[in-house]
């Protein structure tokens, strides 16, 4: 397994970078083409990471001095808990370096945000087919058997 160097918030100059990790984000979840998000959406969510009054976050994974990968979040209520709970929206690796700990990293990133952040529980969703996401997850939290609906509107 091999360790990044360092998993750190994201910064201002890391925008291509991140654009390019982003991008790949969206496409293996079938946002691509024509399905592709819009781009007012991904420019509006990149400044929400750097807008002090936005309650999300974003990190990224080095290694070997190259980012390699990101994880976003954000904190909110719940109606079962008193602490504030944090939800790892997006997570993605670079494919040339899934399997060796740059997501574990940046979960274990997320994990410790919230900690410091007073969360009592950082949460996640995948899809069915990403099995090689959820062998990962498998082995860093608990699936509690819940499924996933959403309604547009």
């Amino acid at each position: 397994m091999i360790t990044p160097h360092t998993t750190r918030p994201l910064e201002l100059q890391d925008y291509a970078v991140w654009r390019t990790l982003w991008d790949g984000y969206n496409a293996f979840y079938g946002r691509h083409g024509e399905t592709a998000l819009a781009e007012e959406v991904t420019q509006t969510t990149w400044r929400r990471f750097f807008d002090p009054a936005e309650p999300v976050f974003a990190l990224v994974a080095e290694h070997e001095g190259t980012v390699v990968g990101l994880a976003h979040y954000l904190f909110h209520r719940s109606m079962t808990r008193v602490e504030p709970v944090c939800y790892l929206s997006d997570l993605f690796t670079l494919t040339s370096l899934r399997g060796q700990g740059v997501g574990r990293a940046l979960i274990e990133a997320v994990c410790a945000a919230a900690r410091d952040a007073g969360a009592s529980r950082v949460y996640w969703q995948t899809h069915e087919t990403n099995a090689a996401g959820r062998a990962l997850y498998d082995k860093v939290a608990r699936h509690h058997g819940f499924i996933v609906y959403s309604r547009e509107l």
